[in-house]
């Protein structure tokens, strides 16, 4: 076994570390650090940054990420049978379009649910 053969890949490993420590200690270096409470205030998530690490969140956080999961992951499905349309005939298009109804059935059920509402 001959280590010569992994020197590329030892120096591969090397740089990647090298540039990605440069970049966060360069970062934190140039960059401007000055919280106040408008940048320590809630952002998007609806919840104080910083509190009990144990405390409860609301069922609407997870419902809104799992269906975000759900709907992206439906729609990726669009990509591979959009290039493959022709090779795929009428078998695929016909699946497609079962595939889009029960998408759009879904889509309808949890918006009449609520589940999309933010009160």
């Amino acid at each position: 076994m001959n280590l010569e053969n992994y020197f590329p890949i030892l120096l591969f490993i090397l740089v990647g570390a090298t540039v990605g420590i440069a970049a966060v200690s360069l970062g934190s270096l140039v960059a401007p650090n000055h919280p106040d409470s408008q940048k320590l205030s809630p952002y998007e998530c609806g919840f104080e940054a910083f509190e009990d690490a144990r405390m409860r969140f609301d069922v609407r956080y997870y419902l809104v990420a799992i269906l975000f999961i759900l709907f992206d992951l439906e729609t990726a499905f669009f990509f591979p049978w959009a290039v493959a349309l022709r090779d795929l005939g009428l078998y695929g298009y016909v699946t497609m379009v079962v595939f889009v109804l029960e998408f759009a059935v879904g889509f309808w059920y949890i918006w009449k649910k609520g589940a999309l509402d933010w009160e």
